[in-house]
């Protein structure tokens, strides 16, 4: 869950323009997220934990909304388009133990072990909360 991954942003700035680049690479730095060029090519890439890279996105959102980021529609579509494939890894671990224990009672905890990747601690924990409601 706290891989980071890697968003790659082909001519990001021929679609927003340097200004609105430097504006996202400052935004990115306060939610641990480094947005920067790929070697010395036209293309770009956005780095960080999947769970700061959605945080990224949300204040580009509001940005875009209060019309001083007005060249953000491609950087957001891109980071949601690629959030998608990590869905996995926006969920915090107790909260996925939950779901996970309130769509199957009958899961075994070597079954959320293997599939959470989480410890025999956190998985009966989870059990323990989700058994007391």
């Amino acid at each position: 869950m706290n891989e980071a991954i890697t968003i790659s942003l082909p001519s990001l700035i021929h679609r927003i323009g340097r200004e609105a680049v430097n504006r996202a690479k400052d935004i990115a730095l306060q939610y641990q997220c480094e947005l920067k060029r790929v070697r010395r090519s036209r293309n770009w890439g956005l780095s960080g934990e999947a769970i700061d890279i959605q945080l990224f996105m949300r204040q580009l959102k509001a940005a875009q909304l209060q019309r001083e980021g007005g060249g953000f529609r491609y950087l957001i579509q891109k980071i949601e388009t690629a959030l998608l494939n990590h869905t996995d890894k926006l969920e915090p671990l107790e909260t996925k133990l939950a779901r996970m224990i309130n769509d199957n009672p009958n899961i075994t905890l070597n079954e959320l072990i293997h599939t959470t990747d989480c410890t025999m601690s956190e998985a009966r924990t989870a059990r323990f909360n989700a058994d007391a409601w």
